[in-house]
């Protein structure tokens, strides 16, 4: 099965929402291609942030049994696909992992946007953020169709 890897700084809040949103997206959807997801600068095994499992909790997904994952290379290149949240996530996969398939969500999806971190932010902000993280998955849905399945 093809295996998508998402990438954030904490593996705590947009990488965990944006791999549960794919998950259920491709359930959906009926591809086999699973998702996982890592930090850069994870450590340790920590939970997904009390709002992030609330936000995805509105989208009845359940992350309350998310655990934290480092980036590295070892993980990375078990993907045939890497998407990261922002350009300097993008940069460390990269060093971390030359040969890694790795683009931003954003960039993947045709677009320059970044997903800001929500981090300590309101249930709003982190809904904003799975919002936007929603969009570009949807976005990118032929391309996942075309190119991974």
């Amino acid at each position: 099965m093809s295996k998508i890897i998402f990438v954030c700084t904490g593996n705590t809040c947009r990488s965990p929402m944006a791999a549960a949103l794919a998950a259920a997206m491709f359930e959906r959807e009926g591809l086999k291609i699973s998702v996982s997801s890592c930090g850069i600068s994870a450590y340790g095994t920590s939970s997904a942030s009390k709002n992030a499992v609330a936000a995805m909790k509105l989208e009845k997904i359940d992350l309350s049994t998310h655990k934290s994952q480092k980036a590295a290379t070892e993980v990375l290149e078990n993907a045939v696909l890497v998407l990261t949240m922002t350009r300097a996530h993008l940069s460390h996969v990269k060093t971390a992992c030359p040969s890694a398939k790795a683009f931003t969500l954003g960039e993947y999806a045709g677009s320059l946007t970044e997903i800001s971190d929500p981090f300590g932010g309101s249930l709003d902000e982190y809904c904003t953020c799975a919002s936007q993280i929603k969009k570009l998955l949807e976005d990118c849905l032929e391309k996942f169709r075309e190119e991974i399945f």
